[in-house]
């Protein structure tokens, strides 16, 4: 009986086979692979079975093409960048090295356009310290198509806003106008930038104002830099990534230096942390660099830094990619081609860290201020976001701004519940090859021991004791900060201009984000040990500090002593 069922399955198959081989060889002859022959007529039903399977697998190793348009059986590795950097960021190089980078937003209707230069006063030598903001100053005061007054008039014509800041490692200049108006714009940032006149007599008038604004806001001191508050990397993020930015800002219609104890105090840090160093440099200069700055020392600056390949030309909002590209070449024509990068330059001349610490003794201020900052990161180093998350743990804190008792920063808390000061804040500041990280506080002269001790304290709490969910609240308030600063066409703009400069690309949010995220308790630790843990620290302070402890009561507080 099953003889006879097996003979009946063979007679079956053999009248199917033929036609479904000569499917197989038919279709198989459409793709590149060659055909196999078929069995002779006196193989086995097995081997006629095993033959067919072998033309389909064939197949599938040699698909035809038209089955490929839409998709392909073997798996490939995708690119989703485009879609994780959305909206897009397009980079277009051009041949002399300038760059071109732009976000479309066409339901906006502003747009800002402007030139992000990789020069500021870390470039500049002890006797031409001050130029960079000089010239700042001078750039707009006529060219050779503009006189100033034009320069005013068209700006204010159009219902734009033109400005500019210098900051130690980079000058900006930009304009803020209505869409149709974005080419005129890139058309005065050209002329301003290639055809400055120089006019001597401009150039002892506006020596005299930088003179003025130095000895009614600071008297003797050397110099000012306004520092902007922000919460972006990469600014933020100043990549956009640091709270507080070194930068001095001046616009055509009015140039006010604002003369804040702030300021002081930061460039006096800087002067004592990194001394003997280009970043040490103030961004006003001495007064004697600015009684001898010429029209020579101006445009030897700008043959020497404002170069195509350190500049980046940034626009966000109403424009379009191929139209900026196309208006760039033809106006960016006399731009030297100095192949020398900043990096270069930082190479030679390296900012060096030095324990040290100013102190400025003046007891007709009612209130003594302070900043203590270790050695940070630079804007590449990988662990700047760390930084960040740090910074943003140790938080800020304001007396007129109420709360402090039940905020998340510990350091705010013992400030708000103990009453230890009048404000104190966070900062970390990133430089091409290092940085600042560290508090800055404004107290009465009775509380500064137990204002500096709560300060030290809760840093080198940071080597030790961390929780999770410290990390990730930080975490969270510098994602949402990194978002909320990202409004409007101009913070956009500059954003691109700064991270060109800093990364060489404009790192996604989605990247970004993805970062922080990977950030913990550990890893928060690790980078304390790195950069606080028996570190060396620099001090500057103004005002009544007879109270404040000496240097080496700090530099002890940067370690604790367990068994």
């Amino acid at each position: 009986m099953a003889l006879k069922q097996l003979l009946t399955l063979a007679r079956r198959s053999q009248r199917r086979i033929p036609s479904s081989i000569t499917r197989t060889i038919r279709s198989s002859s459409t793709a590149p692979a060659i055909a196999p022959s078929p069995p002779p007529p006196t193989a086995m039903v097995y081997d006629r079975l095993a033959e067919a399977v072998k033309s389909k697998l064939k197949q599938l190793e040699n698909p035809d093409p038209r089955f490929l348009k839409h998709g392909s059986p073997h798996p490939t590795l995708i690119d989703h960048t485009k879609i994780l950097s959305a909206p897009e960021t397009r980079v277009t190089t051009l041949p002399n090295g300038l760059r071109v980078a732009t976000e479309s937003n066409l339901a906006a209707r502003t747009a800002t356009v402007g030139v992000w230069i990789d020069a500021g006063s870390r470039f500049e030598t002890d006797e031409t310290n001050g130029t960079a903001h000089f010239l700042e100053h001078m750039i707009f005061k006529g060219t050779e198509r503009r006189t100033a007054r034009d320069l005013e008039e068209e700006i204010e014509n159009m219902g734009g806003h033109l400005n500019a800041y210098t900051s130690r490692e980079q000058t900006t200049y930009y304009a803020k106008v209505m869409d149709k108006d974005v080419p005129n714009a890139l058309d005065i940032l050209s002329d301003i930038l290639q055809n400055s006149k120089f006019d001597e007599n401009r150039i002892n008038r506006e020596r005299d104002v930088i003179l003025r604004e130095m000895e009614e806001n600071f008297g003797e001191l050397l110099v000012v830099e306004k520092h902007l508050m922000s919460d972006s990397p990469f600014k933020t993020l100043k990549v956009i990534l640091s709270k507080s930015i070194a930068n001095h800002s001046s616009n055509l219609f009015s140039e006010q230096v604002e003369g804040q104890t702030e300021e002081v105090i930061f460039d006096h840090l800087h002067a004592t942390a990194f001394q003997y160093t280009p970043l040490g440099r103030t961004i006003l200069g001495p007064a004697q660099n600015i009684k001898t700055i010429t029209k020579a020392h101006l445009q030897n600056y700008i043959s020497t830094h404002y170069t195509a390949p350190r500049m980046v030309i940034a626009a966000s909002g109403a424009v379009k990619h191929e139209d900026i590209v196309e208006q760039v070449k033809k106006l960016f024509t006399k731009l030297s081609t100095d192949p020398t990068t900043a990096s270069q330059l930082v190479v030679e001349q390296p900012a060096i860290f030095t324990g040290s610490e100013v102190r400025i003794i003046d007891d007709d201020i009612p209130l003594a201020q302070f900043a203590v900052a270790f050695n940070g990161a630079s804007w590449t180093d990988p662990d700047s976001i760390a930084l960040m998350i740090m910074q943003s743990m140790l938080g800020s804190w304001n007396k007129n701004a109420g709360g402090g008792k039940h905020m998340g920063s510990e350091l705010a808390q013992r400030v708000g519940i103990n009453e230890i000061a009048e404000s104190m804040m966070a900062f970390n500041t990133n430089y091409k090859d290092t940085g600042l990280f560290g508090v800055y506080a404004i107290a009465k002269p009775d509380c500064l021991d137990d204002l500096a001790y709560a300060i030290m304290y809760e840093i080198s709490k940071l080597c030790y004791r961390v929780s999770e969910a410290d990390v990730t609240r930080a975490c969270n308030q510098l994602k949402s900060s990194l978002l909320l600063h990202i409004d409007g066409t101009s913070p956009v703009a500059e954003d691109i201009g700064r991270q060109l400069l800093t990364y060489g690309r404009r790192i996604p949010f989605a990247e970004l984000f993805a970062r922080i995220d990977a950030v913990d308790a550990s890893t928060v630790k690790r980078v304390a040990n790195r950069f606080i843990f028996d570190r060396d620290v620099a001090i500057a302070a103004m005002g009544p500090i007879q109270g404040l402890p000496d240097y080496n009561w700090f530099r002890r507080r940067t370690y604790w002593l367990r068994y």
